[in-house]
């Protein structure tokens, strides 16, 4: 058994991939980070992120996939979910070793995992647009906090861009420290000191002066629209899991 100790970067996984063809490796193991491992008969081989080899990878991966097929396999790994490079590896193997398009061969494990993981992401997604709520700060600055299970933040960026065009905007994944500003013309990635704030999630000192009696029409609109007789919480926690109410203002 081999182990392979890569960046956690995408180039860094397909130069991980590079490697297993290289080394003609058979049984390995991708992790991320450092490994520090006493097992007798296990081998622990450093990955360093190389472009040239990395983008070697992507090329056959172009000809043996749609286009759609190598964004999902970028989206995957964007997700970032824990012990799960493994299957994509299983994947790109898979895709190297056979003779003809896999993208549906649903009965692969790796395939159908792959499936399974973008369709998490996509959920979150979509939640992620329909629960981003923004404050106002006082340079005009539209902020909102998010904590999305997986990192879906750049996947985010062409549906606010063009829904809100123009004005200034930042969504802020607080989970992982980093956001995406739109300054009217592009988006940028981003990282923001909260030194002199409690915490990322609130920034109440920067709103706007106006910001407050917008949230409190917000709340009152829902107050008075909430039909008690029909509720249903159940059904109300399927839809807006508790996870995302710190972030509403309207359960604030």
């Amino acid at each position: 058994m081999y182990t392979l100790v890569y960046d956690g970067t995408f180039e860094g996984l397909l130069t991980a991939v590079f490697e297993i063809y290289e080394r003609k490796l058979f049984h390995v193991k991708l992790i991320k980070g450092e490994w520090r491992s006493t097992a007798m008969f296990e081998e622990v081989v450093p990955v360093v992120t190389d472009d040239e080899r990395a983008n070697r990878v992507l090329a056959g991966l172009r000809k043996k996939l749609s286009r759609a097929g190598i964004q999902r396999l970028y989206i995957a790994h964007m997700a970032e979910m824990e012990n799960e490079e493994n299957a994509i590896v299983g994947f790109i193997r898979y895709v190297f070793d056979s003779d003809q398009n896999i993208e549906e061969d649903y009965g692969n494990k790796y395939v159908m995992r792959l499936s399974e993981i973008i369709k998490m992401v996509r959920r979150e997604k979509h939640r992620m647009e329909a629960f981003v709520r923004f404050q106002k700060l006082k340079d005009e600055t539209f902020y909102s906090a998010v904590e999305p299970d997986f990192n879906v933040l750049p996947l985010l960026i062409r549906h606010f861009k063009s829904r809100y065009a123009d004005q200034k905007w930042i969504i802020y994944d607080i989970k992982r420290g980093y956001g995406i500003y739109y300054d009217l013309h592009d988006t940028q990635y981003i990282s923001l000191d909260f030194t002199d704030v409690k915490n990322a999630g609130n920034v109440i000192t920067a709103f706007s002066e106006d910001e407050g009696i917008y949230q409190h029409l917000w709340k009152n609109y829902f107050t008075s629209v909430n039909i008690v007789a029909r509720k249903n919480t159940k059904l109300h926690l399927r839809h807006i899991p508790k996870r995302y109410w710190r972030h509403l203002t309207e359960k604030i």
